[in-house]
């Protein structure tokens, strides 16, 4: 808000009055008026913009020309002073109401008295200064919830004053009733948003802590805190000759109809956690502290957080979301868009759909999205737009539309003081709000507020009421999808065949399955109806696929094996972007079909759309974990959400690489990127879990050392990690520092055995990571950690050729940076060290050797074994590393992928024709491998795969069929395999 502006900075001509004769109504109070106050005799006898101003204000509003005829002085006091002063120095007495004068507290009576005199001024001065554009309809929303709030605070001081000068209630201190009395009053709404329009109710729910130690009688705290709220109720709706302050609303309160005005916190936190419901969730999106005990308001929100904003996405929500609008309409009506009669507020194009468009998309995202639990509609929308679930644009037009709908809706009330929304069903009431927002005619009144609600049905009608015909790109068709008795619908199979299926009568016979609730995810009567609902855009976008029986059946043994329906329904139903993607899986991935069958939540990322719009980057997923950690509050919750972490973004990576908008290399950067955080974050986790048992290890460092795909960033969807864990500790320490002291070497082994445990223990959210120990010094007879001084020394004088390989592709992950220097220090060491090359040939031959007869490829698809396959490439890069020293080549020691070491070792130690053609090999392979690898468990079987996924590899390898891609994987394997005879020999 500005600050200083006066009511005579009021522009010319802002806005008009009614007509002439009111024109001369208005003028002749102000006459009247002036007899008394002087500054209005001064004002009127000049043709100045606020006298315009003001005769058109009073003719417009018959409510503020009756305040001012009854209030004479609030006009003089109005534009005698700066707007923003008066206003504050009015909230500040609403909220001073309670206050004692002289040592004497104020009655009851007084303090109605006194909230309701400055409400008067407050709703007077606030209303010219609206309509004269001093503010816009954001800073009146503003300023009329401030008044609300100081109202509302001062009359439960007052409360709470009275009741412990009479004995109930002990207060922390009298001069600061509320401080530390564990009485909540939480503003829901528009109060709790900063809202309220001229005429709002105001809802509040009232808590209070019965351990708060304030009750005379905690046995009492129902019937006294009950009491205490009736009389807040009267003290602010009781009309009295001075009017009302604001009607007050407790019917937010858990389970209304038998529960006390005042619920205490126990029972209230039972009652969310247990019965709570979707429309109670929305309810405390804007629930704020206003009153009373404002500290333990904000506590008890935090407590609240989970229930609100859960840690899954929740689809079932838009449902309900979308019930709840559907009463209204039924309730309250609900037309075309229309202008005259149209109510602004609950009709279509309104500004509760404005309001449900963004609470609906801030429930189901608000838990792993903090940024979007704003309690404000326009900073909700901007959320939503920066976190690219909806563009700017329509965050922009929706909030113009927004205030827009509160200007209007603050017009109509200010004619009358009238709780109203609806717009004057006649012409001349109607050019009264056209004039009051400053329009020439209703015309273009009509016009601009048209395109407002054409704008606001539009976006909602996208989010929320789905088209229920069938349709085609041609056009649209009706067509019948019955699926219900025993016998084909002859139209069905008719429309079944238009959209795309061989066999309609095989599919009828499937789909009917479904609707006879055999299957666990269709007993529920819940789950039949919202299957019905997505029916026809399920099986549109089935036929649309290449072959639309394989996809169906494909969606068929998914169907089977889901646990229920309802959550997975209700997200296809309300997103139908996601039936394209979900018959692709059906289509191409048998795996990620089962993942979601047994883990439906993975779906979740894929309404979020910054998930699909940006690339995996390590910062990007750094971020969203950051996030989703957040509110995590112990050990086991943390490594939940870790697990489901896990699997929803392996799964998000899956979808990238599967449509195309990632390749496998990136794909494989990726799930390294997500392995190295999840490995970090389960570490912090772990090592505060044993601190606590027993204590930190003076000197003690850890190290997670990274191996084989981890290390050289080139995960697959279905890899495990293959880790070292390094350590060092003060060696004149004996043991740990806790309750329970451990020695150096179990201190190490128990943090590591917790580490992988925890990583790989299954859950009923899954693992994290399967976890590979194998690679560390000894192998498994080894133990489990290792100090950096033994790695070292068996890197240097022990180890085999092979673990040297191995040290190639090693990387750090995480851990102390101090132990990580010294690490790379012995990395760089070994991997410098000069080498009998010979020696060194024979070794990697005789392992290649030796892998060919114990794992030989299952066929020309084992794009792994296969000879001239990865491994030979895998083994050509680290042989060409180790020798490089020899040749005097300087290569960087750490970090480096597969391909880039062929890049940095192959223009000095290979032939350019022999470099090009293993780098093309590896691009193709580790391509084809990762999406095998994520659309398959085991092998690839050509006459089994499915038809997506022989499309999709078709499609990466540049092929127009699988014969030709075959061969061209025979042509480059055959010439790897020269090449790595050519290279790698004794």
């Amino acid at each position: 808000m500005e600050t200083g502006n006066r009511l005579d900075d009021v522009a010319a001509g802002v806005i008009r009055p009614l007509n002439q004769a009111e024109s001369k109504l208005s003028l002749s109070l102000l006459k009247e008026i002036g007899k008394t106050e002087p500054s209005v005799a001064d004002l009127i006898k000049g043709d100045g913009p606020l006298k315009a101003f003001l005769v058109a204000a009073l003719s417009l509003s018959p409510f503020l020309r009756d305040v001012a005829s009854i209030r004479p002085k609030l006009l003089a006091e109005a534009i005698d002073g700066t707007v923003e002063d008066a206003l504050a120095a009015l909230v500040d007495a609403a909220r001073d109401a309670w206050r004692p004068v002289d040592a004497r507290i104020p009655s009851e009576n007084e303090v109605m008295t006194a909230l309701r005199s400055a409400k008067r001024a407050f709703g007077f001065l606030l209303a010219l200064a609206d309509l004269a554009r001093i503010f816009s309809a954001r800073d009146t929303t503003r300023w009329l919830s401030e008044f609300a709030q100081a109202s509302t605070a001062a009359a439960i001081d007052h409360l709470l004053l009275a009741a412990h000068e009479s004995g109930k209630l002990r207060l922390v201190d009298p001069t600061e009733p509320s401080r530390g009395s564990g009485l909540i009053v939480l503003g829901m709404g528009k109060l709790g948003g900063r809202e309220l329009n001229y005429s709002s109710d105001i809802d509040i729910v009232v808590f209070y802590d019965p351990d708060a130690g304030i009750l005379a009688d905690p046995l009492d705290a129902s019937e006294t805190y009950g009491r205490m709220m009736r009389r807040l109720i009267r003290i602010l709706q009781e009309r009295t000759a001075d009017g009302y302050v604001f009607r007050t609303d407790l019917r937010l309160r858990p389970d209304p109809g038998s529960t006390p005005l005042a619920v205490s916190m126990d029972a209230a936190l039972i009652y969310y956690e247990g019965r709570g419901q979707n429309w109670e969730r929305a309810a405390f999106i804007k629930a704020r502290p206003v009153a009373g005990d404002i500290v333990a308001g904000e506590g008890f929100l935090k407590l609240l957080t989970p229930f609100v904003f859960r840690k899954y996405l929740d689809y079932a929500a838009i449902a309900d979301i979308h019930s709840i609008k559907r009463q209204i309409h039924v309730h309250k009506g609900h037309g075309a868009i229309a202008v005259k009669g149209h109510d602004i507020k609950l009709g279509r194009g309104g500004i509760r759909e404005i309001e449900f468009f963004a609470q609906t998309q801030q429930l189901i995202a608000g838990g792993r999205m903090p940024a979007l639990r704003a309690r404000e509609t326009e900073a909700a929308l901007k959320a939503l737009a920066e976190a690219k679930w909806i563009r700017p644009e329509i965050a922009a037009a929706l909030t113009d539309a927004y205030w827009f709908l509160r200007d209007v809706e603050h017009r109509i009330q200010m004619v009358h003081d009238e709780q109203t929304h609806r717009l004057p069903t006649t012409e001349a009431e109607l050019k009264r709000i056209a004039f009051m927002l400053g329009f020439d005619s209703v015309a273009a009144f009509s016009t601009r507020l048209e395109a407002i609600l054409r704008t606001v049905e539009k976006r909602y009608s996208r989010l929320f009421e789905q088209e229920e015909k069938l349709s085609s790109q041609g056009g649209n068709y009706e067509g019948n999808l019955v699926f219900t008795g025993q016998k084909d619908d002859p139209d069905t199979l008719e429309t079944l065949g238009r959209l795309g299926f061989e066999r309609p009568a095989d599919m009828s016979r499937v789909i009917r399955t479904w609707h006879s609730g055999r299957y666990r995810a269709t007993q529920s009567s819940e789950a039949r109806e919202r299957l019905t609902e997505m029916m026809p855009a399920l099986l549109k976008a089935i036929g649309e696929s290449r072959r639309a029986d394989e996809a169906l059946l494909r969606f068929d043994s998914f169907l089977k094996g889901l646990p229920a329906g309802i959550q997975l329904f209700s997200l296809i139903g309300n997103n139908p972007f996601l039936l394209s993607l979900i018959v692709t899986i059906m289509a191409s991935a048998p795996r990620l079909a089962d993942i979601v069958a047994s883990k439906p939540h993975v779906f979740d990322g894929m309404l979020d759309p910054g998930l699909m719009a940006e690339i995996p980057t390590r910062d990007f997923l750094a971020s969203r974990l950051t996030a989703f950690l957040a509110s995590s509050r112990h050990y086991e919750d943390r490594l939940d959400r870790l697990r489901i972490f896990a699997a929803e973004h392996r799964f998000l990576i899956g979808i990238r690489l599967l449509t195309g908008s990632i390749s496998g290399e990136e794909a494989g950067r990726a799930f390294t990127h997500l392995a190295d955080l999840l490995i970090e974050a389960a570490l912090i986790a772990v090592t505060a879990e044993i601190e606590a048992s027993h204590g930190a290890y003076p000197g003690g460092r850890l190290a997670v050392l990274g191996m084989g795909k981890l290390g050289s960033f080139e995960l697959t969807a279905g890899s495990d990690v293959d880790l070292i864990l390094l350590y060092d500790y003060d060696s004149a320490v004996a043991e740990s520092d806790g309750p329970r002291p451990l020695d150096a070497q179990r201190y190490f082994t128990r943090l590591t055995q917790r580490l992988v445990a925890a990583l790989s223990a299954p859950m009923a959210e899954g693992v994290i990571f399967e976890v590979d120990l194998r690679l560390r010094p000894s192998g498994n007879k080894g133990p489990v950690a290792t100090r950096i001084g033994a790695f070292g020394k068996y890197q240097r004088e022990e180890a085999w050729t092979w673990e040297h390989m191995a040290l190639t592709r090693a990387r750090l992950v995480c851990g102390d940076t101090s132990l990580q220097d010294e690490v790379r220090d012995v990395i760089d060491d070994v991997l410098s060290a000069s080498r009998d090359v010979g020696q060194i040939a024979k070794d990697v031959s005789e392992m290649r050797v030796l892998i060919g007869k114990e794992k030989p490829p299952r066929d020309s698809w084992d794009l792994k074994l296969i000879p001239g396959g990865l491994i030979d490439i895998e083994f050509l890069a680290q042989y060409l590393r180790l020798v490089a020293p020899v040749k005097d080549i300087t290569v960087p020691n750490y970090g480096s992928t597969t391909g880039e070491l062929l890049e940095l070792l192959g223009h000095d130690l290979m032939t350019p024709g022999d470099l090009d053609t293993c780098l093309e090999a590896l691009l193709l392979f580790s391509e084809l491998s990762q999406i095998i690898r994520l659309c398959v468990d085991g092998p690839f079987e050509p006459k089994d795969a499915p038809s997506g996924l022989v499309e999709r590899i078709c499609r990466a390898g540049d092929c127009p069929d699988l014969s030709t891609l075959e061969g061209e994987v025979k042509r480059l394997s055959k010439a790897v395999r020269k090449v790595f005879e050519k290279v790698v020999r004794a």
